[in-house]
């Protein structure tokens, strides 16, 4: 009976020190040998470029990109699924308290030697194609085109196979489990509208307006006279088209503009203005720039009403994942500072409304439109950008799911004026 020490085995050996305790996933290297935890999700190593990468950059960012071009895989098997994968690795390294884990230089010198031996210390390759490399000063409005290019310019198309027909690419508000996606991001427009008080006539700025789902939604359903900034061309051009196809050239007009160029004359404030999901991307040191664009906007008196994402902890960005693959340069905090920078911009809070929960059922939406259309989705974009998808989504719902990310909606109103909001709220 042959006594030689696998592939798989030799790498457990490697990583259980720095795991404290054994490895409890199912290791497969490529060469088709496993150890591990036969019980556990199965983790394949499918070429010894993923090892590279993993040391060049240990943790998240790392494993990202591994998986992303699929040098590293976590196959669907025995009920384990990358939702639940993730989910069980995480409990791991909690249960084990690997957070700040200190290895000594002994276990750190005999993986390098056991390494060297399996050929795998070497340079690692390059970030992967989908990897962001945006450049340029901080928030600068170039770097700011760059970032949301990186993002939203994909197709219109890819966004239109995972969004609803709306197109809402933010949480929707969801009054049962069980309504569709569609029905769920209807009410969240609804929402809007009606906290900002909307009525026939009355002029709206959308800041950051996305695919124009608001900016539609308040023309064609409240009458209203609607202006929506948006940076990225692709979206323009999309809303432009719908504006024309439902006759609305009348009442809503989107500019490619940066929000910091948005601010109307005295004489041309807006009666409302709404901003869904777009102050994450404007970062710490614009904020205060953002909330007094908000409320240099609109008319004392008027309503401002934003949904916004927060996040405690170390990485305001999402994580080194997001932060490089999805959104560079993002920024959340919790939502009592957003609340603090809003109100130090001239803005009145009177209302916070949290929404985490209904953000899980929103990503489980998507997903499940996502797995419905992968075929397409990588014909339009490659099978490497659907795997950054996929991470994407379903770490997404993790982090709403489990707390590590929340979001809620902020009504605010403008001093210097009555305001109408009602003593009862009404939602």
């Amino acid at each position: 009976m042959s006594t030689a020490v696998s592939l798989a085995e030799r790498l457990a050996a490697v990583v259980e020190p720095f795991l404290g305790g054994p490895l409890p996933v199912r290791l497969r290297a490529w060469d088709g040998s496993e150890a591990g935890d036969a019980a556990g999700p199965l983790v394949e190593l499918r070429s010894p470029a993923a090892v590279r990468r993993l040391l060049r950059h240990p943790g998240e960012l790392g494993a990202a990109q591994a998986y992303v071009t699929g040098e590293l895989d976590v196959p669907e098997q025995d009920g384990w699924d990358l939702d639940r994968a993730l989910t069980y690795s995480l409990q791991v390294a909690r249960d084990r308290k690997l957070t700040g884990t200190r290895v000594t230089p002994g276990a750190v010198l005999t993986a390098v030697k056991e390494l060297r031996a399996l050929g795998l210390i070497g340079l690692p390759p390059g970030p992967p194609d989908s990897q962001a490399q945006v450049k340029g000063r901080l928030h600068s409005k170039l770097r700011d085109r760059r970032a949301i290019s990186h993002h939203y310019d994909l197709s219109n198309e890819f966004y239109s196979l995972i969004l609803d027909p709306q197109m809402a690419y933010s949480s929707g508000y969801h009054v049962k489990p069980d309504v569709s996606l569609e029905e769920a991001q209807r009410a969240k427009l609804d929402l809007v509208c009606r906290k900002l008080g909307l009525e026939p006539g009355m002029r709206m700025l959308d800041v950051g307006c996305g695919w124009g789902s608001l900016s539609l939604h308040a023309a064609e359903h409240f009458g209203a006279q609607v202006t929506g900034v948006t940076i990225a061309a692709e979206q323009k051009k999309f809303i432009d088209a719908r504006i024309a196809e439902r006759g609305l050239g009348d009442r809503v007009e989107i500019r490619l503009q940066d929000y910091r160029d948005a601010v109307p004359s005295p004489r041309e404030e807006y009666d409302a203005v709404g901003s869904l999901e777009m102050g994450e991307h404007v970062g710490q040191d614009n904020y205060p720039t953002y909330a007094s664009v908000l409320c240099r906007a609109v008319r004392p008196g008027g309503r401002v009403l934003i949904q916004q994402m927060s996040r405690t902890g170390r990485w305001p960005g999402g994580g080194p994942f997001i932060e490089s693959f999805i959104a560079p340069d993002m920024y959340m905090r919790p939502v009592g500072e957003t609340v603090a920078m809003l109100e130090r911009g001239g803005l009145e809070v009177r209302d916070v409304h949290a929404l985490r929960e209904h953000y899980v059922l929103t990503v489980a939406g998507w997903l499940e439109r996502f797995e419905a259309n992968v075929e397409r989705l990588t014909e339009l974009v490659g099978e490497e950008v659907v795997r950054v998808w996929r991470l994407y989504l379903v770490g997404g719902s993790m982090a709403f799911r489990d707390g590590r990310m929340g979001v809620d909606q902020i009504l605010m109103v403008r001093p210097g004026a009555a305001h109408t909001l009602p003593g009862e709220r009404a939602w």
